[in-house]
């Protein structure tokens, strides 16, 4: 199974995730200090059956990424995401 994880939030607020799959909600979360923060909590509370993340921060997909190599490089991961968006968002304008 592959889920997505979708996080919102900026730098200076709170930051909260959805985890779903085939647009179901699976679980949520909400107050978390940070990026990095809101994927330990989302990734801690998988299902065993999932083999892959989609993370998507701010509404834009920086990839699909298998599980252990988002539980190995949280920071990557995270800082990936947001520099994805950051580059969407400076695009639009």
């Amino acid at each position: 199974m592959i889920v997505r994880i979708d996080i919102d939030g900026s730098e200076n607020l709170l930051f909260d995730y959805r985890v779903c799959h085939e647009s179901e909600d699976l679980y949520a979360d909400a107050g978390l200090a940070s990026v990095v923060e809101s994927l330990v909590a989302a990734v801690e509370g998988l299902p065993p059956e999932v083999i892959g993340v989609e993370v998507s921060y701010r509404g834009v997909v920086s990839g699909t990424y298998p599980l252990q190599v988002i539980a190995m490089n949280l920071d990557q991961v995270a800082t990936h995401a947001v520099n994805t968006t950051e580059a969407i968002e400076e695009a639009r304008g």
